[in-house]
Order: structure tokens, then C-alpha cells, then sequence
């Protein structure tokens, strides 16, 4: 570990990696504070900026986007009741009611402090167990990948919205768009239908279904008074000490959670907030502002950043959808996640892991000097975003390969996303399906190839028997989940 810690810190310090990962948190915290936009949807807009970067700077960008769209979110549900992203939801029951108080700049601080806490927590925890983790992915082999990826399609199941059921119709579209292009075994064409173009397969165009969804919505614009926001910001040494528990115990509920495909910050922060309620000796206030509700939710969410990245750096599997967009960005430099990262370029690994310790600094400093800035953005109104956001996701799209041709498969999936949309498809578990699609595949036929067509090779070892009680997990504890949210609607 030693060995790799100075040279990525060489790597990491440069002014062109501290601008980017400012830009990265700005942009991130401003599109997280605006109701209705997503992280997920920043990322995929903003990805293409990174093909012409290397692998540090353009992570960081995305990382910096990634972390500060955690704590974006609590902006809006604090100010007007409505959380910028879904994990903020948690927050919106207290942040509110002690904004409401005359308390909103001690609500945002309590939430700048908390995501602050669980973001850096979070880092730490990544950079001792992922290359832990590594070692032991080290003595995997091929039929015990192909038990990852299926771990890693658990993800579905999560991000299915009220229906699994139309999550897998979802994942299997995407999977059959994986297919899209050379077959990975042999490289003979497959449903190209004689255009060139597509023998490379498809890129993620597919995820502009978000931005369609709300082109056809009319939203009346916010209307928001920051002079409420001219409190003193004063927090007790009281509500401190009544914070430091939850904060510690949601961090480490985020961490658990974020390493678990199919979960995520939306989970970890009403699990989170159920538990802080439970320990709290003044269960009464929560709902009415409790500061220990706004400090359990914010830190859970984002604690879960750093260990979504774990499975993703190490087994090449993402943890969240956010996460799979920035397998790209390392895709690009030629590095394919997995154990081989942290024996041949192990110092860029490092250099990443550290900087997610930075990226969350710089989220506090920013949070401390703009948070005034981030609330004021609030008040546009979407109708004047979504065109111009739309605009520069087909300029991505033409960026990628300075072709119209991508333009116009974009176009193409765009309208069948909205076709889904109104089919009450969701959008993420396609864009898993076409993620995971290829791996799932080349592992599976290569596994077969050597067994000789035999499929008990997928039981041979105790990892593979490992992930199979771990999707039996993933799976059973996000029906779980569903079911209870079932019975409460």
C-alpha cells in the first residue's frame, strides 16, 4: 500500500485535478439543489467532457459531481419541501420544519457538517478495504466472475421503481441492446442489420429518457425568499453531542449499504433515519426538526459514495447507476475495472481513492462560502433548463465520436425511452442491463467453454457458493424493502 501512496499523491496534487474536482462539486451541488433534476442525469450530461481527459482529472470531475450531488439535494428539501434528489427526502422531514423556525442556515450547516462526515468516512473506508478486496478478487476465476456480474444485475431489483416486475422487462431490453454489435467470443455481427456503425455496439444514449420525461411537463417556477435565510447559523454545543451518534452510526450504516449492489443513498438514508429515531432520547422531535434526523439522513447518504465505488473498483461492478455512468470515464483510458488495476496501475488507483478524501473537502469549503449561491438556484424554472440541458446531450452525444450518426441513435433511443416512460418502464435498469450485458456474457460462455458445456462449474468453489448466499441477500433484503413500501402506500 505504501509503495503506491507517494506517487499518487504526486499524481493527484496538480492544479488541473483541483480545478477539476471544484468544477465537479459546483455543477454537482447546483443541479442537485434543483428539484427534479438527478445526479445520475449530471453525470451522463457532463461524461463526454471527460473523453479527452486522462483518468485522474476526469474521475475527480465526476467523483466531485458524484459527492457534492449528495449534499445539493438537502438545499432544496430544507428551503422549500422539496428534495432536490430522492435520498434527500429523509432530510426534508426535519430540515424543513427547523428552517420553518428561523433556523435555515443552522439546517443547512447541520447538513453541510453530517454529508461533510460521511462523505470523508466513507473515503477512509475505501481506501483500507478496497484493497482488501482486491486481494481476494485476486484468487477469483472466470466461473466466479460470472457469479459477480450476477450479484452485480441484483442491482435491478433496487432501481425498479414499485415493480420488479417491469424493472426485469427493463434489464432485459438492456441486455438485449448489449448484444448490439460484435459477438465477444467469435466478433461475427450481430443485429447490426448491415450498418457499420453499429458494429461497436451502442453507447449510453438510452438514459435521455430522463430529460424527455420532463420536457412535456409545465412546471411553475419556485418561488423562493432567501432573506430566511438571515439566521444566525448558531449550533449548540448540545446538538453537537446529540449529533456525534447518529452521525457516526449512519456513516456506517451508508458504508454497508453502498457496497451492496441494488441499495443505495435512498435506502441508507431512510434506514438511517429509522434507527437515529430508535437510539434518540428525544424521539418527539423528529418530524418537527429534530437535528439529529437532518444529521442521520445527510450523513448516510453520503457515506454511501465511497463504498458504492468498492465493488466497482475491484470486481468492476457498480454499485448505483451514478457509478456505472463512470465506468466509462475509466473504460476510456483503457482501464477496465477489476483486480489487475491495483498491480498495474495501482498508483492511479490510489490517487482516485485519495482524492475522494479531497472532493469532500472541497464540498465542505464550497458549502461553507456558497451555500446562499446553491439555495438561489432553487428558483429556476425547469422549463428554461430542460431545452438547454437537452441541447448539450445531443452535443455530448456528437462528441463522443464527432459523428451525426451518434446524434440520431440518440435520437432514436430517446424517443423510445419516452415510449417506455409512458409504458411505466424505469429507465436505470436498462441502462444496468446494457453496463453489465457484455461481462455477464463473456463470462458465462467462456466459463461453459471451459467446463466443457458443464454448468456445475458455476457451483466449483466456495466463492462462487459465497455470491450465491450474497445474491440470495441482496435480492431477499430488496423485496423486503419493496413489500414494506407496498404495505405503506
Amino acid at each position: 500500500m505504501m509503495e503506491y501512496i507517494v506517487p499518487a499523491t504526486g499524481l493527484l496534487f496538480t492544479l488541473q485535478n483541483i480545478i477539476w474536482i471544484n468544477l465537479g462539486v459546483f455543477i454537482g451541488a447546483v443541479f442537485a439543489a434543483i428539484p427534479g433534476l438527478s445526479v445520475i442525469l449530471c453525470v451522463i450530461l457532463f461524461l463526454p467532457v471527460t473523453y479527452t481527459m486522462s483518468a485522474i482529472p476526469g474521475m475527480m470531475f465526476l467523483l466531485g459531481i458524484y459527492c457534492a450531488g449528495g449534499y445539493g439535494g438537502s438545499v432544496s428539501a430544507i428551503l422549500i419541501n422539496t428534495p432536490g434528489t430522492p435520498h434527500a427526502a429523509a432530510t426534508m422531514l426535519d430540515g424543513h420544519p427547523l428552517s420553518k423556525k428561523g433556523r435555515t442556515k443552522a439546517a443547512l450547516k447541520i447538513a453541510l457538517y453530517a454529508s461533510t462526515f460521511g462523505g470523508v468516512f466513507s473515503a477512509l473506508m475505501l481506501l483500507f478495504l478496497g484493497p482488501q478486496v482486491a486481494k481476494v478478487a485476486a484468487q477469483l476465476g472466470t466461473p466466479e466472475y460470472f457469479m459477480v456480474c450476477v450479484f452485480g444485475l441484483t442491482i435491478i431489483a433496487g432501481v425498479s421503481g414499485k415493480s420488479i416486475v417491469r424493472g426485469l422487462i427493463s434489464a432485459c431490453l438492456g441486455l438485449l441492446i448489449a448484444c448490439v454489435g460484435s459477438d465477444p467470443m467469435t466478433s461475427y455481427d450481430r443485429f447490426t442489420f448491415g450498418i457499420s456503425r453499429l458494429y461497436l455496439g451502442m453507447d449510453l444514449a438510452v438514459c435521455l429518457v430522463e430529460i424527455l420525461a420532463k420536457a412535456e411537463k409545465r412546471l411553475d417556477s419556485l418561488k423562493l425568499d432567501t432573506a430566511k435565510m438571515h439566521d444566525d447559523g448558531k449550533i449548540t454545543k448540545a446538538e453537537y453531542k446529540r449529533m456525534a451518534r447518529p452521525v457516526i452510526v449512519s456513516s456506517l450504516i451508508g458504508v454497508m449499504v453502498g457496497i451492496i449492489p441494488g441499495t443505495g443513498a435512498s435506502e441508507a438514508s431512510w434506514f438511517s433515519y429509522s434507527q437515529a429515531k430508535n437510539m434518540s432520547k428525544h424521539p418527539e422531535e423528529f418530524g418537527h426538526g429534530s437535528v439529529e434526523g437532518i444529521a442521520a439522513a445527510e450523513s448516510a447518504n453520503n457515506a454511501v459514495t465511497g463504498a458504492t465505488l468498492i465493488p466497482l473498483l475491484t470486481l468492476g461492478i457498480p454499485g448505483d447507476g451514478t457509478v456505472a455512468i463512470m465506468l466509462s470515464a475509466l473504460m476510456i483510458n483503457g482501464l477496465n475495472p477489476g483486480i489487475s488495476l491495483f498491480t498495474t496501475d495501482g498508483d492511479i488507483m490510489y490517487a482516485i481513492m485519495l482524492g475522494l478524501i479531497l472532493v469532500n473537502v472541497f464540498m465542505f469549503i464550497q458549502g461553507k462560502f456558497l451555500t446562499t449561491l446553491f439555495a438561489k438556484v432553487v428558483s429556476i424554472p425547469q422549463e428554461i433548463l430542460t431545452p438547454i440541458i437537452v441541447i448539450f446531450c445531443m452535443a455530448g452525444a456528437y462528441s463522443v465520436n464527432e459523428n451525426y450518426f451518434d446524434v440520431a441513435i440518440a435520437l432514436v433511443f430517446a424517443v423510445l425511452a419516452w415510449v417506455l416512460r409512458k409504458l411505466d418502464l424505469p429507465a436505470v435498469p436498462i441502462l444496468l442491463g446494457m453496463v453489465l450485458g457484455s461481462m455477464t456474457e463473456t463470462n458465462f460462455r467462456r466459463a461453459l467453454l471451459i467446463s466443457n458445456g458443464n454448468p456445475g462449474i458455476f457451483f466449483s468453489s466456495i466463492y462462487c457458493w459465497i455470491f450465491v448466499v450474497l445474491i440470495i441477500f441482496a435480492v431477499g433484503t430488496i423485496v423486503r424493502g419493496k413489500l414494506r413500501e407496498g404495505k405503506a402506500n
